[in-house]
């Protein structure tokens, strides 16, 4: 059989000698969801880099996550995204999240790895990633059982959460409209913690369709 545009384009994009799950679930997405193929056609040299120069099980775990939460927020199709709009070099945001034909906000997407430390850590690592210019969202990818799931109002809901020793720290945090947590799977689960203390809110209407594209991804 010959091979399909989808088959053409997976294999451009991942290494074909590795038949892994990312390399299975692109394929799946792409599939079921054309939306996500044309979001991986638009953006498939920056796709393929990514996915190319992620070394071991870990890396590709996290391109694999960012993919997925494309393949999640493109089924509503109010929304689009821009992927790696300020380039892979300059260290933006993953995504650039419009909605209803407006730029909303920036997406930052990262795997959980457990515990108030670890968030931490990566909520400090994020932050340099956030530009002044927009809202900014951190999305903690979830995997695992449900009981793993974090409650972020307890890790983030107060000022003793994060560290605030740094004044480059709490200026940075000021560019933090909020912070998504997203379970995919079976069940997905999806919430949001907001940041009262942002320079720039996040809008409200774009930031509830994320969140409800996320609890409605299977």
């Amino acid at each position: 059989m010959a091979p399909t545009h989808v088959d053409r384009l997976v294999a451009f994009l991942t290494d074909a000698a590795v038949a892994d799950e990312l390399a299975t679930d692109l394929r799946d997405w792409m599939e079921t969801s054309r939306p996500f193929r044309t979001f991986a056609e638009a953006h498939r040299d920056k796709v393929r880099k990514k996915i190319r120069t992620a070394k071991g099980a870990e890396a590709r775990l996290d391109v694999r996550a960012e993919l997925a939460v494309a393949h999640a927020l493109l089924a509503d199709r109010r929304i689009d995204l821009a992927y790696e709009r300020a380039g892979a070099t300059a260290g933006g945001p993953d995504f650039t999240v419009t909605f209803r034909d407006h730029v909303a906000f920036n997406l930052e997407v990262t795997r959980w790895r457990g515990g108030r430390t670890a968030l931490e850590r990566q909520l400090l690592v994020k932050l340099r990633q956030l530009p002044r210019s927009l809202p900014n969202a951190l999305l903690v990818v979830v995997p695992g059982s449900p009981g793993a799931f974090p409650d972020l109002e307890t890790l983030l809901g107060d000022r003793r959460a994060v560290p605030f020793e740094s004044r480059d720290v709490r200026q940075r945090l000021t560019r933090l409209g909020g912070v998504y947590a997203w379970a995919p799977g079976g069940e997905p689960r999806a919430t949001l913690w907001t940041n009262g203390s942002a320079r720039i809110s996040l809008p409200a209407a774009a930031a509830r369709a994320v969140r409800l594209a996320l609890a409605g991804a299977s």
